[in-house]
């Protein structure tokens, strides 16, 4: 059976010290091991349509992409300041290490669509309850919020309890 923790590596101290930062990186350097780890998130959505893939910057773009393109849905990218070249909405939020905002483009997601949120990460859940607000904001309805990895210990289930979450690896 395929184990997507085994391709996940720890980095001690990164960021920061005291943080263990959980890298992904191994996850694509094998074709075989990038395709089953997207279909085993595929595999989490079964019978959910989509419309619009968010997958939030920057590790969430990397399997957010290829989620949208195998859903045949649009991709939707949610950026740090400054990044976004036309009209954006923005929410801040706080990380397990300091605090930051994201931002979206108006016109990314209509009224009425259905949005998978992908990210790497749930650690605190400021950044995916940031962009679930986000995408609320603009008319879409969060469907399944989607990731990696789910680091238990810092209870980011607590923010998101109004939606589905999904995760191949909890910590």
């Amino acid at each position: 059976m395929f184990s997507v923790e085994k391709y996940i590596r720890d980095i001690v101290d990164f960021p920061k010290e005291g943080v263990v930062f959980k890298d992904i990186t191994p996850l694509f350097l094998d074709p075989e091991i990038m395709n089953k780890t997207l279909q085993a998130l595929i595999e989490l959505l079964k019978g959910q349509e989509i419309d619009k893939v968010v997958g939030v910057e920057a590790r969430g773009f990397l399997f957010g992409t290829l989620l949208a393109k195998e859903l045949n849905a649009g991709f939707v990218p949610m950026r740090k300041p400054g990044k976004l070249p036309y009209e954006i909405i923005e929410k801040g939020y706080d990380l397990e290490y300091g605090s930051n905002s994201i931002q979206v483009h108006t016109d990314a997601i209509l009224p009425g669509e259905k949005v998978l949120l992908h990210d790497d990460v749930l650690a605190t859940g400021g950044t995916a309850a940031a962009a679930c607000h986000l995408i609320e904001q603009l008319g879409g309805e969060v469907v399944a919020c989607n990731f990696l990895m789910e680091l238990s210990f810092l209870k980011g289930r607590e923010k998101l309890r109004d939606y589905k979450i999904q995760s191949l690896v909890t910590y």
